[in-house]
């Protein structure tokens, strides 16, 4: 790996074609002798750092339309912190049942998981058949793997049955020195951000781009009130630049003073600090809708009496009777995510007295990542990365979002030994710093203190 780290960081990509693979690769991995150990323990006290262990993993062999990465960095989504506490399954029933449906899919069985569902790094190889992509590029890769066999996915990948995100129901995922992906899922490298900056954006803001902007999501348009739960965290915060981007207005839901300030950093002007207000939208384990006719009514003082035209929810079971309640006459509510719990309650007088939607939104198809992509490759959309850990440290990396203890996205270095490097358009770069710097620790420039 050593080899191909030099020839990365010495600007020599395009030898690495002729260089030979590394056998084998560090990853960072749970175990399946271990997916019990957090057996009857609350959500809360399952601990990433306990299940998440580096290992030293075989090098897969690349398939038809697949390709090996170097990843250079990569970032910590909230399926990591599922796969990492096996909740609300254990990953490895998926990997076996994928293992199962061909003898090129055999390899992801195996009695570990590497995971990560983001990465910004440099092609090694590709596999037979692939003809847009060769050693030495650089990417990103968004984490939709799918096979296309089925017609329905070629309407919409998200209809293909035999659709999967990677690094979570995949193996060989991007927390790790080495990632297999499908070619499909490559996209090119945003040439003005570092890599651990690259790496940030993928999952979160192509599936915040399906959920308000594409024409399976919500499509939203210039206007719009735009409700969004989270909005500093790494769904929302690139919820609220899409909005603010598109002519819309966002109304953004945070958790703390710090919180409401990044978003007005990004430019949002309408702030609900809910912790401030004390909303209590569960009461004594039953929904309280008291409250959220009180959050309606904070809603309309902040929009001059306008309710939510779009509701952007994740966090599910604790918020979700309140989105459906606050969400205008006719208006949508589209969920990607379920954070705080996947059973929902909700007054269904709201939804069909109101013919209000609810649309179900999964990450994005490769059109949608990669017209996301290309905002922020034009610096239209900016990365949301507070901080950065070493390879080594993902798994603290994870327990920081499973305990709410992070702002945006958190990153993470693997091969790349420091925050700042990969840099190829300075002067894009210099027009858009202090928006790229937004969210790190201290507001620090790249490079400077966010390595924890």
């Amino acid at each position: 790996m050593q080899e191909v780290l030099a020839a990365i960081l010495a600007d020599r990509s395009a030898d690495l074609a002729h260089m030979p693979v590394p056998e084998t690769y560090r990853g960072m991995a749970v175990h399946a002798a271990e997916q019990d150990m957090f057996v009857g323990m609350a959500t809360r006290d399952r601990d990433p750092r306990k299940s998440l262990r580096m290992v030293e993993a075989r090098t897969p062999e690349v398939g038809p339309g697949e390709a090996l990465v170097a990843v250079m960095a990569s970032a910590i989504n909230y399926n990591t912190v599922w796969t990492s506490i096996f909740e609300p399954l254990s990953t490895f029933p998926l990997l076996k049942r994928y293992g199962k449906s061909s003898p090129l899919a055999a390899r992801h069985d195996l009695p570990y998981h590497v995971v990560g569902s983001d990465l910004a790094g440099v092609i090694l190889r590709t596999g037979p058949g692939v003809r847009l992509w060769k050693p030495g590029q650089e990417v990103v890769a968004h984490c939709l793997s799918v096979e296309l066999e089925d017609p329905a996915g070629h309407d919409d990948t998200l209809l293909d049955p035999a659709q999967r995100i990677w690094g979570y129901e995949t193996n060989f995922g991007g927390l790790a020195e080495i990632a297999l992906v499908k070619t499909n899922q490559l996209m090119p490298k945003p040439a003005h951000l570092s890599w651990e900056e690259a790496a940030s954006p993928g999952l979160v803001n192509s599936t915040a781009y399906r959920q308000l902007v594409s024409r399976n999501g919500a499509r939203m348009k210039q206007g719009d009130h735009v409700l969004i739960w989270g909005a500093s965290g790494g769904l929302g915060s690139y919820a609220t630049q899409l909005a603010l981007n598109g002519g819309a207005i966002p109304i953004c839901v945070v958790s703390s003073p710090a919180k409401a300030e990044l978003c007005r950093r990004m430019g949002a002007e309408l702030v609900i600090d809910r912790a401030a207000a004390d909303f209590q939208f569960w009461r004594d384990d039953a929904p309280n809708p008291a409250d959220w006719r009180r959050f309606g009514q904070a809603i309309r003082e902040l929009t001059g009496g306008a309710d939510p035209d779009i509701v952007f929810e994740h966090p599910g079971h604790d918020t979700f009777g309140a989105s459906v309640y606050v969400a205008r006459r006719g208006g949508t509510v589209v969920t990607c995510a379920s954070t705080t719990g996947y059973q929902h309650h909700f007054d269904n007088r709201y939804l069909w007295m109101h013919v209000k939607k609810i649309i179900g939104s999964h990450f994005a198809n490769y059109a949608e990542a990669a017209a996301a992509n290309r905002l922020i490759t034009r610096g239209a959309i900016h990365p949301t990365l507070s901080r950065t850990y070493p390879l080594t440290e993902a798994g603290q990396a994870a327990h920081d979002m499973h305990q709410n203890r992070h702002q945006g996205k958190i990153g993470v270095l693997c091969l790349a030994p420091e925050d700042g490097l990969g840099v190829r358009d300075e002067a894009l770069r210099a027009r858009h710093l202090d928006s790229i710097n937004r969210f790190r620790v201290g507001n620090a420039p790249s490079g400077e203190q966010t390595t924890v």
